[in-house]
Formats: structure tokens, sequence, C-alpha cells
């Protein structure tokens, strides 16, 4: 197991979003993973200025990856907000045709920079809200299975699908190639059962986001909201979860964004620890 943290949750927010690619400070947040001990980052993509990206340049994977060595802080997976901002299956004809490129480009470029997990969130202006909009995705996303294995690539979904519906869902898409991400703040905020949720998909899940939410709320500080984080870890470990935790926790008013990182590092180290199998 090991722990890393959104792309952002490092340095001050961006235009006072809780989530934006951090444009100023991209760089910078490398060197204080490295002090905090933390060796993973998960990457964060916008449909605005989406190729100007770091990751979508030739020059920028070549810094990243500079960095990534510097440092010993890995990009392991990305989360496509811009697939949520701007979702293909939505939309119909050229404007479908034109987002499902930009999509190829950036499993080409995740691929290039050793990327293993795609975030695809069907969540907010992201979610499947008709059968219409199922199968498009299913129609997008398919036929892109051997590319995906052949790049050692995964596209993981993010769903705001109660537990028996996402089993459901996930069943449509090869294992090899698809699995789910699982955000504990966003099914707390639900109202879903964390141990009925991990029972019925558990061993589709590839990448846990590590967060809390007051029911029908917004993100707040670990163990302030809705999210039971013992049952959580408990049916993780169940079920046999070896991927890694992720921190898309609440920020910190204070400023003080390493140590909120710091401290949220430990309590889901202890969380764990106390579930290990």
């Amino acid at each position: 197991m090991e722990i890393g943290f959104m792309q952002g949750r490092l340095c001050e927010r961006v235009d006072g979003k809780i989530q934006a690619f951090p444009w100023s400070d991209w760089e910078s947040e490398f060197a204080v993973a490295q002090q905090l001990g933390v060796v993973l980052m998960e990457w964060t993509l916008d449909q605005d200025r989406l190729y100007e990206n770091p990751l979508m340049t030739a020059a920028g994977r070549q810094r990243i990856g500079e960095l990534a060595s510097r440092y010993g802080v890995r990009v392991l997976s990305l989360t496509g907000d811009c697939f949520m901002q701007a979702p293909f299956y939505k939309v119909s004809g050229a404007e479908r045709a034109r987002l499902l490129g930009d999509l190829s480009a950036v499993l080409e470029a995740s691929a290039q920079l050793g990327i293993r997990y795609v975030l695809l969130p069907l969540v907010d202006n992201g979610s499947l809200t008709t059968d219409e909009e199922e199968e498009a995705l299913l129609e997008g996303l398919l036929p892109l299975r051997e590319r995906l294995m052949a790049s050692n690539l995964k596209i993981v979904f993010e769903s705001d699908f109660g537990p028996e519906r996402l089993a459901r869902f996930i069943a449509r898409f090869p294992e090899d190639a698809f699995g789910i991400n699982y955000d504990i703040g966003n099914s707390a905020a639900l109202g879903y059962c964390a141990a009925q949720e991990i029972a019925s998909y558990g061993r589709r899940i590839d990448n846990v986001h590590v967060k809390d939410r007051a029911l029908a709320g917004t993100t707040v500080a670990l163990g302030n909201g809705n999210a039971d984080f013992p049952e959580v870890f408990g049916a993780l470990s169940a079920v046999g979860y070896a991927g890694n935790f992720i921190l898309q926790t609440a920020r910190a008013d204070d400023g003080d964004h390493a140590g909120a990182i710091a401290r949220y590092r430990d309590m889901t180290v202890a969380w764990w620890r106390a579930h290990e199998a």
C-alpha cells in the first residue's frame, strides 16, 4: 500500500477552486511531497487549456520525468476532470469525435509518462443520466481495450451509482482494461453503505480516493463528515485490496497545506494498519 496526494493539494488554490491544475506551482509540489515522504502524486487535467498541460507536451513530460526522478515522487494515476467537464457520451457527431480524440491524446501522453490509471469521473456534469449515455460510453471505450492493455493502462470509473447498479455497470467492461476508483467521500455524501458497496464490486477497485464529505454536503476534514473510515478500510481489506490511496482531502484553511497532508497521511496509515490482513 502506498499513499499519494491529489495534485494541487500541496499549494494554494487556483481561483478559489478545491481542485484545478496548479499552473504556477506544479513543479514545487514534488519537493514538498519528498519532504513529507509521500511518494505518489495523482495528476489532474482540465478541459481548459488541455493541450497546454505539461502532461500533453513532449517538453512537459520530460520535465515531469526529471522531477519525479529527482524527488522520488511517481505519477501513476491521473484524474481526468476534462472528461467530466466535456463528456463525449453526452454529445454526438463531430463534437463527440473531437472529444474522443482528446481522450486518445490523453491516453497516449499517459502511456508515455508511465501512468497506470486514467480516471474518468461519471459524477456531476459527467454523471450518466440516460441509458443512451451509458451505451454511448461503452461504444466509445470498449474498442480501446487492446490499446489500453498494450500500454499497461486502465481506465477507472468514479461513479455516483449505488452498489448494485455500479456492479452491473462495471461487469459490462473487461477487467483487464477497466476498473473502479472508489471515492470514500463521494459515497459518504450519497449516503451509501461502504460495506455493501465494496462487497458488491470491491475486486474491481484499482484506486481509492481518501476524502470525507458531509451527508449531501461538501468536502470536510477527515473524520468530520459522514464517512465511516474503519468500515471502509475493513471492507477493502476483506476483498484483498492492494492498490494505492490518494489523498483528495479538504483544503487547509490556515494555509498549512503540507501539515494537512501529513495529518491525513498518518490517519490513513492508521486506519489501514488496523485492518491489514
